[in-house]
């Protein structure tokens, strides 16, 4: 059974609320829809439902999207990549395996890279870029 939380975080000065869901028990599975302004995490469902039986799941919106307020900021690829570092440092433990989509898939490169051992597997889905 999937719960459903709202996490915060601050970006220049702004608080963004954040919706994320969690699930099952295992090693660590990030999911990241992808970056568009009817994305959520809830495309990622399916996946989502069939990866909890194995292991822990968390799929997370991301700041400016999904189903929370949007406060007016601009998201440049800076907050988005401080954000995604922010998200895997402090909300879910490491090591990590990612599943990202469209422009996502950009972002969890970005973090391999620089921040290496902190992903085991990474799956892109009609990555762009």
């Amino acid at each position: 059974m999937a719960i459903t939380r709202k996490i915060r975080w601050t970006w220049e000065g702004f608080e963004v609320a954040l919706g994320m869901d969690e699930s099952g028990n295992g090693p660590m599975v990030v999911l990241l829809p992808a970056l568009s302004s009817i994305s959520t995490r809830e495309e990622m469902r399916p996946l989502f439902d069939r990866l909890a039986s194995s292991f822990r799941v968390a799929a997370v919106d991301w700041p400016g999207f999904g189903d929370q307020a949007r406060p007016q900021v601009d998201w440049t690829p800076q907050a988005l990549s401080a954000f995604l570092d922010w998200f895997l440092n402090e909300i879910v433990p490491a090591p990590h395996s990612i599943v990202a989509a469209g422009h996502a898939a950009g972002y969890a490169l970005q973090h391999a890279v620089s921040k290496p051992r902190t992903i085991e597997r990474l799956a892109l889905i009609a990555s762009t870029w």
